[in-house]
């Protein structure tokens, strides 16, 4: 069984914005990541699949259980981190979390406190007086501490340090171990990428492609400049190199696929500089799908 199956499934607001005809399903166990720059409709798809917005196109099935019909039982099945945790300012952290695993019917705190202890947060404080990333940690623990058997995390390391973001895809990892189904959006190509079993791309409220992880990579646009100390090869025909230009003895340009197979040319030239960045999200949209946002060979799964 699927742990998760949308038909169709859309929410459109007034202004017409929002998400329309998504079909996808998410298999049992696998981490997958839902990628999109802020405002293409990720967060809008999470609260639709949760019953927290109406469909007003399509229907879906999460845990076996129906979006609308069940959306209380399944609220309570699903580990889910918003956007944007909404917890109570004036009860402590611990409080807040006890609280949700009473309405539960939680009775084992262990995990409450191994997780505290991971994430190195003092759940004793008001919730109002956190910082930003502390809040972060009070409202994963929340998620994880009724043992779900499907995490929805929505943004999971948003305000976070590096090494605390380290640690929390750590912890998806070893959910993902014991046969957790993650469902995960972010902007942050990299952090997906890194995660995730497959990734679907959304783009104005449309599901453009869902793809295995390895074959985004293949695709992957980078940004390269350089400066060489030797003879370089005629680098406009080589596959992949695109939007060559030359500023002085500094080169730039545009390249897709297999990172190993540019740089090992470059090499025998003689590097005095090089510099490979990831280009911005929207960016990468355009080179994988193209101006009007469909595919060029993802497959919707």
């Amino acid at each position: 069984m699927n742990a998760i199956e949308l038909q169709g499934l859309g929410h459109l607001y007034r202004n017409g914005r929002g998400v329309r005809g998504v079909d996808l399903s998410v298999r049992e166990g696998e981490i997958f990541g839902f990628l999109g720059p802020n405002g293409a409709g990720k967060t809008t798809l999470i609260r639709t699949m949760l019953g927290f917005l109406s469909p007003t196109s399509g229907s879906g099935r999460v845990l076996g259980l129906d979006i609308v019909r069940d959306s209380r039982e399944l609220r309570a099945s699903v580990g889910h981190l918003p956007s944007e945790p909404a917890l109570y300012d004036f009860l402590s952290g611990y409080d807040n979390i006890e609280f949700a695993l009473q309405v539960r019917g939680v009775r084992d705190r262990t995990r409450v406190h191994e997780l505290a202890d991971r994430l190195e947060v003092n759940l004793k404080q008001r919730y109002k007086t956190l910082s930003r990333g502390n809040r972060q940690k009070v409202a994963i623990i929340a998620a994880l501490a009724h043992d779900p058997r499907l995490l929805i995390f929505d943004e999971p390391t948003t305000g976070l340090d590096p090494l605390v973001q380290d640690t929390v895809r750590a912890i998806i990892r070893e959910e993902q171990s014991r046969g957790v189904t993650v469902f995960m959006s972010s902007h942050d190509l990299a952090e997906v990428e890194a995660l995730s079993d497959r990734v679907g791309i959304i783009r104005d409220g449309i599901l453009v492609a869902v793809d295995e992880v390895e074959r985004l990579r293949q695709r992957r646009m980078k940004h390269i400049a350089l400066q060489a100390t030797g003879e370089l090869p005629d680098l406009a025909s080589l596959p992949g190199v695109r939007d060559l230009r030359r500023d002085g003895r500094r080169i730039r340009f545009t390249y897709t696929g297999d990172l190993a197979a540019i740089l090992e040319p470059l090499l025998r030239s003689g590097l005095a500089d090089l510099t490979v960045t990831d280009p911005p999200l929207e960016e990468v949209f355009l080179s994988f799908y193209g101006q009007n946002g469909r595919g060029q060979g993802g497959t919707c799964a």
